[in-house]
């Protein structure tokens, strides 16, 4: 029963508070230079960002001089939005053709998460092709979960205790032959942990 009532008491709380918009997205600021790797933007079909339906999307292909290349995709949803996509790579993938041959949960480090997160690690196949996937949730701009329920709790969290429940998918990918698999691997961690380091200082402004 206290249960039930601090519940009904939280949500008409939470209710009775109205609801942040996005004053300023910043996630568009995120460097175009990342170790090395120089950014240029791209464009996803209309008919995919109106399936994602987020507040912001950032799109580009990040390649560095001797030809290797990183895909990265961050798509931000305001509090507004629900703070989070209903959209992911397992299903994403098979949808478009790739086989998922390996799925584990994979720890990423950076200064500014010296004991590391975890995150998920993707290897899908299609044809010939292989494509390393890093990807987490990551919301109140630190907090970095692995995966869609992990999110809506901290959401929950955020809503009831600062009225903020915003949060971002964001999702490395590095493509590749059947010999370059380990190396793929590398590259798709090393800058999936400058993309996590950086992400703090351009996280948008709600009010």
């Amino acid at each position: 029963m206290v249960v039930l009532v601090s519940t009904i008491l939280l949500v008409f709380v939470i209710s009775r508070r109205g609801e942040p918009v996005v004053l300023k997205t910043n996630l568009e600021n995120v460097p175009l230079e990342i170790a090395g790797f120089k950014g240029q933007e791209d464009i996803l079909p209309d008919s995919v960002y109106k399936e994602l339906n987020a507040d912001r999307h950032v799109y580009r292909h990040y390649r560095e001089d001797n030809g290797r290349q990183v895909e990265l995709y961050i798509g931000y949803y305001g509090t507004a939005k629900g703070g989070r996509t209903g959209h992911n790579p397992y299903a994403c993938l098979p949808g478009a053709g790739w086989g998922i041959i390996e799925s584990k949960e994979a720890l990423l480090k950076t200064s500014n998460y010296p004991e590391g997160v975890k995150v998920n690690y993707i290897l899908a196949k299609r044809g010939d092709a292989y494509e390393v996937v890093y990807h987490w949730y990551q919301s109140a701009g630190t907090k970095v979960l692995a995966t869609g329920f992990q999110q809506n709790v901290q959401r929950f969290i955020g809503r009831a205790f600062y009225n903020r429940n915003d949060g971002a998918f964001v999702r490395v990918s590095v493509f590749t032959q059947e010999k370059g698999i380990a190396e793929a691997g590398e590259l798709a961690k090393s800058f999936s942990e400058k993309v996590l380091a950086l992400l703090p200082q351009y996280w948008p402004i709600e009010k």
